[in-house]
């Protein structure tokens, strides 16, 4: 399920898949000079709270960086969902704002919260000089 236009890959524990991380392209200009990967994820209920969604975005970005041109990669989530913005930070990933009335769901629209994760940030490596 990995293709130039993204993919999605099992989230596993002891075995058992708990749920599914993926990417998609995104561009903030022309395609061919400003497309990005906005990751996504869903966990089983019993999987979230634990640190798995964290370790999986984390590993996911270490993924993109390694095999892909990717300058940034950016994630958003509901306003609401404050363990998910704890865990996209605790991932390495900064939040950048508010994006107003981005997302229709359920009869209403939701703000949603971007964030953000540069090349020269990710966890574990050394900033370019």
């Amino acid at each position: 399920m990995l293709g130039p236009d993204g993919g999605v890959l099992s989230v596993a524990e002891a075995g058992r898949t708990v749920g599914r991380v993926e990417w998609f392209a995104g561009t903030w200009g022309r395609p061919a000079t400003s497309t990005c990967w906005s990751l996504a994820i869903g966990l089983f209920r019993a999987a979230q709270g634990r640190g798995i969604g964290t370790r999986a975005q984390r590993l996911l970005a270490e993924y993109l960086f390694d095999h892909t041109r990717a300058e940034r990669l950016q994630a958003w989530t509901d306003h609401a969902n404050l363990a998910e913005q704890r865990a996209l930070e605790k991932a390495g990933f900064t939040r950048e704002g508010v994006l107003r009335s981005a997302q229709w769901r359920g009869g209403q629209w939701h703000d949603q919260v971007i964030f953000s994760m540069l090349r020269a940030e990710r966890p574990g490596r050394e900033p370019r000089r």
